[in-house]
C-alpha cells in the first residue's frame, strides 16, 4: 500500500487554494480509456482522422457519427472515487478547481464547480459560422444539424490544429499561479502549452503532487509522486488529511 507523506498533509493542512490538473488517465477508471473500440469501423481511422476541421467539411456525416459514438460512452460511464473526493475536497478547502484536458464532463457530474476545459467538452456543441452554443439534445433525422443561420453545429471540443479556448487556458493559469498545493493527476503532462501549467504552479510556490500510473517526464520535477490509480490514491491522501485535521 502506497505510504503518504506527512509532510505532504502538513502542506494540505495550510493551503487555501488547491487545483488538480486532470487528464486521460483519471478517466480510463470510468471505463473512457479509449473512444476506439477493440472492433469495429472505428479502428480504421486515427483520431486524427476525424478530429479536425477539414475531414468535418470534408465528411461531416463520418465526423458527427464517430462524436455520438464516443458521446454514447461518454453518458454510460459514471465519476469514479477520484471525480467524486475532487469534488468533496470543496467541502474542506476555501478554493479547489480542476483544471482538465478530458472532455467527458464527468468532474462537472461528480460535483465540481470551478471547472476549466482546455480541450472543449464533448456535451457542448456549436455552429462553425456564429459560433452560437447548441446544448440541447441535437436531431440528426434529416442529416447534420444546422444552425439558425445555416451553419453547420459542430461538438464543442478542440480539434487538432485548434488553439486552446483563451478564457479556459487563461482560467487555468491563473489558478496555477495561486495554488499552494497543485495535483497531476492522470497525465503525462508532456503537451504543451497545457503542460506549462505544471511549472507555472512550481515557479509560483506551488506544492505539486503528482498520481500517475506509471513514471513520467515529470517525476523529477515534483515534490511527491504516488504510482497507482487516482481512485484509490486520492481518496487516502483526503482520508489521512480528515484524520490529521479533525485531531
Amino acid at each position: 500500500m502506497t505510504q503518504i507523506d506527512k509532510s505532504l498533509i502538513d502542506a494540505l493542512r495550510n493551503a487555501e487554494s488547491i487545483v488538480f490538473f486532470t487528464g486521460a488517465g483519471i478517466s480510463s477508471e470510468s471505463g473512457i480509456a479509449t473512444f476506439r473500440g477493440k472492433e469495429g469501423l472505428w479502428n480504421k481511422f486515427k483520431p486524427e482522422e476525424l478530429a479536425n476541421f477539414d475531414a468535418f467539411i470534408r465528411n461531416p456525416e463520418l465526423v458527427w457519427e464517430w462524436y455520438n459514438y464516443r458521446r454514447k460512452i461518454v453518458h454510460e460511464a459514471q465519476p469514479n472515487a477520484a471525480h467524486l473526493t475532487i469534488a468533496e475536497m470543496q467541502n474542506h478547502f476555501k478554493e479547489v478547481t480542476v483544471v482538465t484536458q478530458n472532455v467527458d464532463n464527468l468532474h462537472r457530474r461528480a460535483g465540481s464547480k470551478k471547472i476549466f476545459e482546455l480541450h472543449g467538452n464533448i456535451e457542448k456543441n456549436f455552429c462553425i459560422n456564429c459560433k452560437k452554443f447548441h446544448n440541447k439534445e441535437l436531431d440528426f433525422s434529416n442529416g447534420v444539424p444546422e444552425c439558425d443561420c445555416g451553419g453547420l453545429i459542430r461538438p464543442g471540443v478542440v480539434w487538432f490544429g485548434e488553439y486552446l479556448p483563451e478564457d479556459q487556458f487563461r482560467g487555468g493559469e491563473l489558478a496555477a499561479m495561486k495554488a499552494d498545493v497543485f495535483f497531476v493527476v492522470g497525465t503525462s503532462a508532456v503537451v504543451y502549452p497545457a503542460a506549462g501549467l505544471v511549472y507555472t504552479a512550481r515557479a509560483s510556490g506551488a506544492t505539486i503532487v503528482e498520481i500517475n500510473i506509471e513514471e513520467t517526464e515529470i517525476s523529477s520535477s515534483v515534490n511527491y509522486s504516488y504510482f497507482g490509480k487516482a481512485g484509490e490514491i486520492l481518496p487516502r491522501i483526503f482520508e489521512e488529511y480528515k484524520l490529521r485535521a479533525d485531531s
